[in-house]
């Protein structure tokens, strides 16, 4: 699995969980404080996330960073 391939699935997850949630890009970029675009971007795979960016993201979707880490190989 390559850096893209990863970055995909990172964004999958997070976009995933955010549907199952019920919220908008906008509610989920409201709740940790970002614009509605950068989640646009992480859910595209376009961006590489800093550590932090997403310890943010996991928090305002209520999982652990493990379980948006977490790839199947």
């Amino acid at each position: 699995m390559d850096k893209l391939d990863i970055l995909k699935d990172i964004g999958e997850k997070v976009r995933k969980k955010r549907s199952d949630l019920g919220i908008s890009q906008t509610e989920l970029a409201h709740r940790i404080d970002k614009d509605q675009q950068s989640i646009h971007r992480l859910e595209s795979g376009n961006i590489n996330p800093s550590y932090i960016y997403l310890l943010e993201v996991a928090e305002g979707l209520g999982v652990s960073l493990s379980e948006l880490l977490t790839i199947v190989i």
